[in-house]
């Protein structure tokens, strides 16, 4: 019953980790993304410039800060015992993972809104 209890503050502990982590990160994307709808023009290749940029900015930071949340993880299960620490191993290797399809889509997302506004300039000239 008592380590029930322990992987229950355990599993809540990462969760107030992730929430202190990922708020930060919220309000950074949204103020973000309130400062070029201010600046940029209303149009949908406007706002795909803008969210291109907005990643092209934020990813690799996000990437670099899972890498170390994936350290801290890796780090943490080192000094647990074996059934922990196989947890938190996947944990980290999840991360990692995540933090690379980051980094991919954030220097990715040039090519990618490039050829979105191909498209809907292709797609609206076809119509006029």
């Amino acid at each position: 019953m008592v380590s029930k209890y322990k992987h229950s503050s355990n599993r809540k502990s990462i969760l107030h980790l992730i929430r202190y982590i990922s708020m930060p990160l919220l309000v950074v994307l949204i103020f973000g993304l309130h400062i070029s709808n201010a600046a940029a023009p209303l149009s949908l290749i406007g706002q795909l410039n803008n969210i291109r940029l907005l990643l092209s900015q934020v990813g690799p930071i996000l990437s670099a800060l899972l890498f170390i949340i994936a350290g801290i993880f890796y780090a943490i299960g080192q000094i647990l015992p074996p059934d922990k620490r196989a947890n938190f191993h996947t944990a980290s290797i999840n991360i990692i993972i995540g933090a690379i399809v980051v980094g991919v889509l954030s220097f990715a997302s040039t090519s990618l809104a490039n050829a979105s506004a191909h498209l809907l300039v292709n797609m609206t000239s076809n119509t006029v």
